[in-house]
């Protein structure tokens, strides 16, 4: 396969993994929502959420292995700047480790999950826009811009939930 082919390929991969993190992001908030209506989730609902959380790991996967494979084909490229220097680069691993942290702390019951909610939901979409090139700050400044998203988020998401309840 032609390197640039091959780039090509590796950048669709990761806006793939991207694109496809926070479509289940939205789903699986949805799905939370439509769960917790009777206050309880059931057998067929746990499922449900099990299969969305199956599509979060194979999109976070996927951008991660894109990822690595880019900044490989850049290298061998003798490419410069390498991309593993640039803020934007650093950024995605931060958010891709948040994501994963977070998704832990979550899993094992150790952070609440209105927190970890709009934590993971804001983590994808900035995910998303970085994917997409759409997103040019510097470490900082993302940093900020993310914890202020989340904190927008956050009250989003609480009030959507609680018109969501009978």
């Amino acid at each position: 396969m032609p390197l640039p082919t091959l780039v090509t390929f590796l950048v669709f991969c990761q806006a793939l993994g991207a694109g496809v993190g926070a479509f289940t992001a939205v789903w699986s908030e949805l799905s939370y929502v439509k769960a917790m209506r009777d206050g309880k989730i059931d057998v067929a609902e746990r499922a449900h959420l099990l299969i969305i959380g199956h599509g979060l790991r194979y999109g976070m996967t996927l951008l991660l292995i894109s990822s690595f494979g880019l900044i490989v084909v850049a290298y061998l490229k003798n490419a410069t700047p390498q991309p593993a220097l640039s803020a934007s680069y650093w950024t995605l691993i931060a958010l891709a480790l948040v994501v994963i942290t977070v998704s832990s702390a979550l899993a094992r019951k150790r952070l609440p999950f209105k927190i970890a909610s709009a934590t993971l939901f804001t983590a994808w979409w900035f995910l998303v826009y970085l994917s997409f090139g759409w997103f040019s700050l510097s470490f900082g400044a993302a940093v900020m811009s993310f914890i202020v998203t989340a904190v927008i988020f956050y009250a989003v998401l609480y009030y959507a939930r609680l018109l969501a309840l009978p």
